[in-house]
């Protein structure tokens, strides 16, 4: 699967793809969904993005495959949301 374009795009394509990149252990480096952000229409599904990777990592975190630690949480979910691509494409 490949970070620079979204082929998933999809519920089940996007859990997917968050638990392939966490099997290889780049999930946190993941540069999240790459969409046509001059399209009106990539507002919601980008919210529909998060939505899913925070029910993902919550999910994880329940099971207790991840630690509860809200500050290591919170700059995955910050780093996959925005900070990787801003630092991945040099913004």
């Amino acid at each position: 699967m490949c970070n620079k374009a979204w082929f998933n795009d999809h519920k089940e394509g996007n859990l997917q793809q968050f638990i392939t990149l966490a099997n290889h252990g780049v999930f946190g480096a993941f540069v999240g969904m790459v969409t046509d952000s001059r399209s009106f229409a990539s507002y919601p599904r980008h919210d529909y993005f998060r939505r899913l990777l925070c029910r993902q990592v919550g999910a994880w975190v329940e099971s207790g495959e991840y630690p509860h630690d809200e500050e290591a949480l919170s700059q995955i979910i910050r780093g996959v949301c925005y900070d990787n691509a801003k630092k991945y494409f040099s913004l």
